[in-house]
């Protein structure tokens, strides 16, 4: 079955050359987990029909013209190159298929996709498992497009489970008690000289990072060596977002910094747990940030328009955030760490650095080429401890042609990185999804430390008054 296309030609950007590198190969692994079977659905009507228009680069190959220069080629797609089926034994019980959906999500999750056709593929699971009654896995290539683009071409794909005709919404990640807009003319000296002093200590501390400086060696960081080529294992948990907004409102930060906070928590306990001496040790998260500001998701028509606030592409930096370290003060009072992670983020605002740090990788593709940034990219992937992605999704029940879909979650693979933590909401719940080193990472203790550190935090919060808002 193929579907039929133009020869069309399209500039590969910096950030996709640096994904598809001969150092780098780095894919999106989306997950939607449904409530009944998908053996009915039209699979290649819908990929022919709905996926493939939504952009060209979905039926293009990345090439390489006379100059050297990457370019996008649009080819003929044979959909059934991209849809795989597989067949997992009969009669067995549910918890028999979540280990054969494990081991399958980990093992296609570190297989590479060819080159000679668009750079992405389905996995159709119609097998039930303690998740959901049946699941569909998305492999796209990290080069297509990040995961704001991706994500608003999978909603592009799906409606309201309640009602099709009514719009999706999204929900506010904004701080509980936002600080006043209007600063007196002292209050904006200050920011100013903080936001200089930052600027200057983030830009130099992230080229010490990606040249110099390397995180120490834990049980979350094997070595300077990278993981790429090492088997790995994906597996994910959930939290009540009521219960996460609960701690937000009562220590006056966003939800991203109570998650964050969760996150770092409960990686140190796990560290302490396996090392007692990397409770202190030096180790940073790099956090992946969308640089589109806006709010939501904008149609797939607005992100091909080339004035669109968020266009499609892949339009992401990342910060250095030093993991706070763990002592018997924090341990008694975990919610030093949210407050840690809201201070951290909240100084990285006030800097520059992320913006000077892309224009010296901006300069240094056009001076040395992209396979040179590449391989600085990874540098700063192997030298760092873990990676950080989050995604919102929407508030509502989506469906896929009325299949209603129950969860949806996703990962980055492909990385030379041992631990990648991704975040998603969707329908009231909070999905951490962990991509762990095999057989070095002890993924189900880490789960484990990650669920006591939210369990601690909200015990701690739920001591303080809603109104003093701390």
């Amino acid at each position: 079955m193929e579907h039929q296309k133009e020869e069309l030609a399209e500039p590969v950007s910096p950030v996709g050359q640096y994904f598809n590198s001969s150092v780098l190969c780095i894919y999106i692994i989306g997950v939607l987990e449904f409530d009944v079977p998908i053996d009915d659905l039209q699979t290649y009507a819908l990929l022919r029909d709905v996926f493939l228009p939504i952009n060209p680069r979905f039926s293009s190959i990345m090439v390489q013209d006379k100059e050297g220069e990457k370019q996008w080629k649009q080819v003929d797609v044979n959909l059934k190159d991209h849809v795989n089926i597989p067949i997992f034994p009969e009669g067995k019980t549910v918890e028999v298929h979540d280990k054969y959906f494990h081991d399958y999500l980990s093992s296609i999750s570190m297989e590479q996709l060819p080159q000679s056709r668009p750079l992405w593929e389905i996995h159709m699971i119609n097998y039930p498992t303690s998740a959901a009654c049946s699941t569909i896995i998305f492999k796209l290539h990290h080069a297509l497009g990040d995961g704001y683009s991706l994500m608003g071409a999978l909603l592009s794909c799906l409606h309201r489970a309640d009602n099709p005709l009514l719009p999706l919404s999204f929900p506010s990640l904004k701080q509980s008690n936002p600080e006043p807009s209007t600063k007196s003319l002292s209050r904006k000296f200050s920011w100013m000289l903080s936001s200089a002093f930052n600027t200057v200590s983030d830009f130099g501390w992230s080229v010490l990072k990606s040249s110099i400086i390397s995180d120490d060696k834990t049980p979350i960081r094997f070595g300077d060596d990278g993981a790429d080529f090492q088997p790995i294992s994906i597996s994910s948990m959930t939290f009540s977002i009521d219960h996460i907004k609960d701690i937000k409102s009562r220590l006056g930060v966003t939800i991203n910094d109570v998650i964050t906070g969760i996150v770092f928590y409960g990686t140190r306990l796990y560290m302490q747990d396996m090392d007692s001496k990397s409770k202190s040790s030096h180790s940073t998260a790099l956090v992946l940030l969308n640089t589109r500001n806006i709010e939501g998701y904008q149609s797939i028509n607005d992100m091909l328009n080339t004035k669109a606030k968020g266009p499609w592409g892949n339009k992401i930096t990342f910060l250095h955030v030093p993991i706070p370290k763990l002592n018997e003060t924090r341990i008694s009072t975990p919610l030093e760490f949210i407050r840690d992670s809201h201070n951290i983020i909240k100084r990285k605002k006030q800097s520059f650095g992320v913006v000077l740090t892309g224009t010296l990788l901006d300069m240094e593709g056009k001076l040395r080429g992209q396979e040179a940034v590449a391989k600085r990219i990874r540098g700063t992937l192997t030298k760092s401890s873990a990676v950080i992605s989050n995604l919102v999704g929407p508030v509502q029940q989506m469906a896929l042609v009325n299949h209603p879909v129950k969860g949806l979650y996703f990962t980055l693979a492909g990385g030379p990185e041992s631990l990648v933590i991704s975040i998603m909401s969707y329908m009231g719940v909070i999905r951490v999804t962990l991509k762990t080193e095999k057989d070095f990472i002890d993924e189900q203790k880490l789960m484990a430390c990650i669920q006591s550190a939210f369990e601690m935090i909200l015990r701690a919060a739920m001591e303080i008054p809603i109104e003093t808002k701390r």
